[in-house]
C-alpha cells in the first residue's frame, strides 16, 4: 500500500547551459531546506551532467532535448515531444506542486507537462533581454521572475516580479591568499581571471595569450587562473609557459567561488549568471560579451552593467590586445577603482534571491497567495550608449506590452526608473 506523501513536490527545469543550471540548483537548495521534494530536469549536455553528479537530496531527470537552431527543426521537435513524454512519466510518479523552468530549451516540455497535473507554473529569465523559450512560456504561466527591470515589460504575463538572480550560497567575497593557495597560486600576487562561460571561447583564449605576452614586461608580477574550456587547453597552456608566466590552466572549475576569490580581476563573458556571481564576490570585470549569443542578449546584459559602473566593457570585434592590456593594467595598479566597482556590485547583488522566489513559489502552492501588483510600462532609455562593433544599438524588436509586477521584491537599489 502506498504512503501518501507528506513532503511538497517542485520540479526545476534548469538544464543546458551552467547559466540555467546553477541558479536553479541555488533555489533547489532553499527548496530543500523547507523540506520539500526537488526534481531537476537537465539536459544530456556534458556541462548538466557534470554538475549534478554532485548533488545531493534531489531526484535528477534527464531530458533528450535540444536548443532549436537552423536546419534542425524535425529533430527538435522529435526531441521536445520526447522530453515532454519523459516530463509526464517523472510527474505521474511523483506529482509536483509547482514546476519552475529557469528558461533555455529544457523549459518549455516540463511545464506543459505540469498542466496535466494542474501544477503552480512559473519562470526566471535571467537576461535583460528574455529568451525565446520563456518569452513563448510566459502568457501560461502563473507567475515570472526577473533579474534585469529592463526585462519585464518584455514578458507577456500579468505577474511579473523583479527578484534579482539566485546565486549560490557559497558565492560570497573571500580571502584572495587563501583561495589562490587552494588553486596552486602565489597567495600574495594579482591574479587575472579568464572565464569563456561553461563551454570556453576560442576567441578569448586567443585574445589572452597575446594579452598576457604584452602584460609580462608590465606586470612581471601578474599570474593567471585561466578555464579555457575542453578543447583548448594544451595549446593555452604551452602558451603560458613558452612566456614563462604563472598560470593554472583547466578546462573547467566546478569550485567557481575559489575562482572568483583568488582574482584580482576578471575577463569573462557576460551570461547573466556569471554576472550575479560577479556581483556576489563583487569582483571587477573587464566583460567581453559573446556576439552570437541569441538576441545579442549578452551585449544589453554588459552594458547595464557598464552603464551603472559594475564593470568595464568591450566589444570581441574591437578589442585589441593593446585595448585590453592597458584595461587590465588600469584596474590591476588602481585600487581606488577597483573599490568603486566593489561599491556598485554589492548594490547591485540580491544575496536572498533564490530565498525569495522559494518562499513565493511556497506561499502559492500553500495558500493559493496571489500577487499584490501595480502595473508598469516599457522602460526609458538610459543617457549613455556605449559602442559596440555596430556602434550604438537598441535592443531587439520584441513585442513589449504592459505588464504587472510586485511591489515587494523590486530593487530600490539597482536604481533603474
Amino acid at each position: 500500500m502506498k504512503h501518501p506523501r507528506t513532503k511538497l513536490s517542485v520540479a526545476i527545469a534548469c538544464g543546458g547551459t551552467g547559466g540555467h543550471l546553477f541558479p536553479g540548483l541555488a533555489i533547489a537548495e532553499e527548496l530543500l531546506h523547507h523540506d520539500c521534494e526537488v526534481t531537476l530536469l537537465v539536459s544530456a549536455k556534458e556541462v548538466d551532467q557534470r554538475v549534478v553528479k554532485n548533488v545531493c537530496g534531489m531526484e535528477v531527470v534527464t531530458l533528450p532535448a535540444i536548443g532549436l537552431q537552423a536546419g534542425n527543426p524535425g529533430e527538435f521537435i522529435k526531441c521536445f515531444w520526447h522530453s515532454y513524454k519523459v516530463s509526464r512519466n517523472s510527474f505521474r510518479n511523483n506529482p509536483p506542486r509547482a514546476v519552475l523552468a529557469m528558461g533555455g530549451f529544457t523549459s518549455a516540455p516540463p511545464i506543459l507537462a505540469s498542466k496535466h497535473f494542474k501544477a503552480a507554473t512559473f519562470i526566471h529569465e535571467a537576461n535583460t533581454i528574455p529568451g525565446r523559450a520563456n518569452r513563448w512560456l510566459s502568457p501560461w504561466v502563473d507567475e515570472a521572475f526577473v533579474y534585469f527591470p529592463e526585462s519585464a515589460p518584455r514578458l507577456s504575463n500579468s505577474s511579473v516580479s523583479v527578484i534579482g538572480m539566485p546565486v549560490r550560497c557559497q558565492f560570497q567575497p573571500m580571502e584572495a591568499s587563501t583561495c589562490r593557495m587552494a588553486l596552486g597560486l602565489a597567495p600574495q600576487h594579482p591574479t587575472i581571471l579568464v572565464m569563456g562561460g561553461s563551454q570556453g571561447a576560442e576567441s578569448i583564449n586567443q585574445l589572452m595569450i597575446d594579452v598576457a605576452r604584452r602584460l609580462a614586461a608590465k606586470l612581471p608580477a601578474l599570474q593567471f587562473l585561466h578555464l579555457t574550456g575542453p578543447g583548448d587547453i594544451e595549446r593555452v597552456r604551452k602558451a603560458y609557459a613558452a612566456g614563462q608566466q604563472k598560470a593554472v590552466v583547466q578546462p573547467f572549475l566546478t569550485e567557481m567561488e575559489l575562482a572568483l576569490g583568488a582574482a584580482t580581476v576578471a575577463v569573462s563573458r557576460a551570461g547573466a549568471s556569471s554576472l550575479a556571481e560577479l556581483a556576489a564576490m563583487q569582483l571587477p570585470a573587464i566583460l567581453i560579451p559573446y556576439p552570437s549569443a541569441a538576441d545579442d542578449h549578452q551585449f544589453y546584459n554588459a552594458r547595464a552593467f557598464a552603464e551603472a559602473g559594475a564593470a568595464r566593457m568591450v566589444g570581441q570585434k574591437t578589442v585589441t590586445p593593446e585595448i585590453l592590456a592597458d584595461l587590465i593594467t588600469g584596474l590591476v595598479c588602481n585600487a581606488k577603482e577597483r573599490e568603486h566597482i566593489r561599491a556598485v556590485l554589492r548594490q547591485r547583488h540580491v544575496p536572498d534571491a533564490a530565498a525569495r522566489i522559494a518562499e513565493r513559489i511556497l506561499n502559492v502552492i500553500r495558500h493559493g497567495d496571489t500577487v499584490s501588483a501595480k502595473a508598469i510600462g516599457p522602460r526609458e532609455k538610459t543617457p549613455t550608449e556605449l559602442e559596440d562593433n555596430a556602434g550604438s544599438k537598441e535592443p531587439p524588436n520584441q513585442k513589449s506590452q504592459p505588464c504587472m509586477v510586485s511591489a515587494r521584491p523590486t530593487l530600490d537599489t539597482w536604481n533603474l526608473k
